[in-house]
């Protein structure tokens, strides 16, 4: 996966509490200007941004899902996502699993494993403050 084409980031697991990595990393991504779209059901709004109930409410032009929850909800929301036509999705280290791997192959899905998205997009950091 090719992260210089993302544009538009979805963040599964996107939270406003600023010690999880589900917030970090929407910080870490919206400094260096991808636009991020957090996605949770308990939140309207995170850092100012739009938050996304399911991954079934997001505008089809996504470029990526990254997922930062555990394994047992990642599996269900990457079928939500299949589901609703995403192509490219994105595991935090410690979301994926071998469950997950075997779906998403046999859907034909283009995926990444075991690589963080904040290391994988660059040194640049322009974290918003706290």
């Amino acid at each position: 996966m090719n992260v210089k084409e993302f544009k538009k980031i979805a963040l599964v697991g996107a939270t406003p509490n600023p010690t999880k990595y589900g917030n970090i990393i929407l910080r870490d991504l919206l400094g260096k200007g991808f636009e991020v779209l957090p996605v949770n059901p308990k939140y309207e709004e995170i850092e100012n941004v739009k938050c996304y109930k399911t991954v079934k409410d997001l505008p089809k032009d996504v470029d990526v899902i990254v997922f930062v929850v555990p394994p047992k909800i990642g599996l269900q929301i990457a079928r939500d996502a299949v589901e609703a036509g995403f192509k490219k999705l994105w595991f935090q280290p410690g979301a994926e699993s071998e469950e997950i791997k075997e779906f998403l192959e046999d859907q034909n899905i283009e995926y990444s494993f075991k690589k963080c998205i904040m290391v994988e997009t660059g040194e640049k950091r322009m974290f918003l403050e706290v």
